[in-house]
């Protein structure tokens, strides 16, 4: 495979950003270039300029979620320095803010998720992300590094997604047939109508099937979004999001580096005492709802409360190699927040917020022996009750429109109750977490109209999840504690020639005790540790540029190029597993370079060209460094060409391909692997085509 060296990579970045850093530009003017990357953003609790954002941060519009395959959010997530999403096999994703992974062998685990102001990651500190259908969403926002202080645990950041119809009234209405290989079929449908000033909708519908490259990874989902949205007068709303999601996938296991190289198709075969997956059916099955009611409303002298009510149930069934677990998970919770800002004079503007979050979860989890894809006989009985609170108080000021400062503290509260066994006498007990302060201090200073510098100190602190105390090899894990640490960060954001050209660098150093790391049994089956001290130093940059603006008479009408370049130098520091001593390895499943290529075409007649290039640098597969995944390039590409009829209809026709290199790789790898199975090939180079109609 091609070689990227280090070194040379970052002296032809550092290259490119010289000749841009003296420039500068007094006005900003509203071009279609704001589509790809928005002037004005709510990453907080109120709307502000990108540029005077403290954190480092990344939005997600809708062009950039559609420049790829439409069924799938990982190439978008994928443009953001800092971020990498992985789908194993269809439906199997895991995503890291900031080398995460190493805490998820599936789902996520470690950053906080919301849909607007409803909390997608449960008390749990599980988040299902693959329930979500793209076709509902509207905008992504991603905040890295940890913002424990306003969002409750997490070291590894936070996304917020905004559905369809919830910020504002949508107008779409489409119809998306996709067809593609390895039997891939997507359908969507989307709705949205304003009814009235006060009252507007949305519906969103999707269904999702596939086949799979290898064996054993069919895939089926069934997914239903829907949003309201009342003004019930010029100072206060209500809006409400129902979601149901039926997802099924079956899962092909881990392969050895053997049969990964003879038959990258097969799932895990069969050894020793251990059935195939194949054999076992194994797979993953989630129903969920999940929904909530938000209330807004703006009182005078700029004093603002928000409440949001939420609740979701979800049934979960994992036939697995050595047994089948079902689970019964049940969700509620509430965040609300008062938020007061003033502008006393042209110099000077604040504002302050306080409010809390309060999540409680039940947790019924049973297993039994799994008889070729049929539950068994019944071996272990749980439930588990967890709660999580957390309080926050926010301030922030601008001064003299130059200077943006920002402190927030947070407390956050965690405990878990348990009950376990199949007999009147019940093992009881309790694991708290204990009360945790968790400070922010942020600020960000205007050096030119058009060039910032930040700078942050933030805590993270990371509970452990449901899935990793009680893991499975079924056991109650009581002394697994808490990751927690300091985040030490430094950032530079330009944007010059009228935002033709948007630079943001950003460097930290994430210093954090009692990482949590998965390892595996000799059966197979999971359980979690503290990893002492891990030291995670980064670079991130991200260059956003439009060469060519909208020209109605060129052949070439608009030109978009991006680039992400992502230097992670993660280290254990103080590591030790019984007598084997880690300490100063690399971290597991972290690549130290990444670098993410754009390309946005749009030509006369309603052509259009997005093609995507992923640099992904080899991966350490176990702690002791011994097996590493190679490195590999990935390219994605899609045409599509769209023509309108009768005033109000628009049809896009559209052909993509993926992995056009043909490059064979393993997106998705599993870690500290029983056996060195490691290995879950992703698809050669196959394609999709589909059509859109909306009207």
């Amino acid at each position: 495979m091609p070689h990227i060296k280090s070194k040379s990579l970052l002296t032809v970045a550092c290259l490119c950003f010289i000749p841009f850093l003296a420039k500068s530009q007094e006005t900003i003017r509203d071009t279609s270039y704001r589509e790809i990357d928005p002037v004005v953003v709510k990453a907080y609790f109120n709307s502000q300029a990108l540029l005077s954002l403290t954190s480092p941060s990344k939005v997600l519009t809708k062009p950039l979620l559609n420049a790829q395959q439409p069924s799938s959010l990982v190439s978008a997530m994928n443009t953001t320095a800092g971020v990498r999403m992985e789908e194993r096999s269809p439906g199997s994703y895991r995503l890291a803010l900031r080398g995460s992974m190493i805490r998820s062998p599936f789902g996520i685990r470690n950053t906080k998720i919301y849909l607007d102001e409803i909390p997608m990651t449960d008390a749990s500190g599980n988040t299902y992300f693959n329930l979500l259908d793209p076709v509902g969403i509207q905008q992504i926002h991603v905040l890295k590094g940890p913002d424990v202080s306003l969002f409750g645990p997490n070291s590894g950041g936070v996304v917020r997604i905004s559905p369809n119809g919830l910020s504002q009234p949508n107008h779409e209405k489409s119809i998306l047939l996709q067809g593609g290989s390895n039997g891939m079929f997507h359908q969507t449908l989307s709705i949205g109508h304003e009814v009235n000033k006060k009252y507007s909708f949305s519906f969103d519908q999707a269904f999702l099937r596939s086949d799979g490259y290898r064996e054993q990874t069919g895939l089926s989902k069934k997914y239903v979004q829907t949003a309201h949205h009342y003004q019930y007068n010029p100072s206060g709303s209500l809006k409400f999001l129902g979601i149901y999601s039926d997802l099924g996938y079956e899962t092909p296991g881990g392969l050895t580096l053997q049969q990964y190289d003879e038959n990258p198709q097969q799932a895990r075969p069969a050894a020793g005492n251990f059935p195939s997956a194949v054999d076992q059916q194994a797979g993953i099955y989630n129903k969920t709802l999940l929904g909530g009611l938000i209330h807004d409303y703006q009182f005078q002298f700029g004093l603002k409360h928000v409440i949001s009510v939420f609740g979701s149930h979800t049934d979960f069934e994992n036939p697995f190699i050595t047994n089948y677990e079902t689970r019964k998970e049940k969700n509620l919770g509430y965040r609300t927040y008062f938020s007061f800002d003033r502008n006393p004079s042209e110099d000077l503007s604040w504002e302050v917020q306080a409010g809390m979050e309060l999540q409680k979860g039940w947790y019924h989890i049973k297993n039994h022996e799994n008889n070729l894809g049929e539950i068994g006989n019944l071996t272990d009985n749980d439930r588990l009750d967890m709660l999580q609170d957390s309080y926050f108080l926010r301030a922030k000021a601008q001064f003299f429109k130059k200077l943006t400062a920002e402190a927030s503290l947070g407390l956050n509260n965690n405990s878990i109750n348990f009950k376990r066994g199949m007999t009147a006498e019940l093992a009881k007990g309790d694991i708290d977490f204990h009360s945790k302060l968790m400070p922010r201090v942020a600020l960000s200073y205007l050096v030119a109209s058009n060039t910032a510098l930040r700078a942050a100190i933030s805590t993270g602190y990371s509970t452990p999840t449901l899935s990793e105390v009680r893991s499975s090899d079924n056991q109650i894990n009581t002394g697994l504690q808490a990751e927690s640490g300091t985040n030490y960060e430094l950032g530079f954001r330009q944007e010059a020639f009228n935002r033709k050209l948007i630079i943001d660098l950003t460097a930290y150093q994430y210093k954090m005790d009692n990482g949590i790391v998965r390892q595996l049994n000799e059966e197979g089956n999971e359980f979690f540790v503290n990893a002492g001290k891990i030291d995670q130093k980064g670079l991130e940059t991200s260059v956003l540029t439009e060469l060519i603006s909208p020209q109605p008479e060129r052949f070439i009408q608009q030109l978009i190029l991006s680039t992400n370049l992502t230097y992670q130098h993660y280290k254990f520091d103080d590591y030790q597993v019984d007598d084997k001593d880690f300490s100063g390895n690399k971290v597991t499943s972290i690549p130290e370079w990444m670098w993410v290529n754009m390309l946005a075409l749009k030509f006369n007649k309603g052509f259009e060209l997005n093609v995507f290039h992923n640099f992904t640098d080899e991966i350490p597969l176990n702690d002791g460094n011994s097996v590493f995944a190679d490195k590999y390039h990935l390219v994605q590409a899609k045409a599509s060409w769209g023509i309108g009829f009768l005033d109000k209809y628009k049809v896009q026709f559209f052909i993509g391909a993926d992995n056009v290199l043909n490059q064979k790789y393993s997106l998705g790898n599993d870690i500290n692997a029983m056996g060195n199975r490691y290995f879950n090939a992703a698809a050669p180079r196959n394609f999709y085509g589909g059509v859109k109609v909306g009207f």
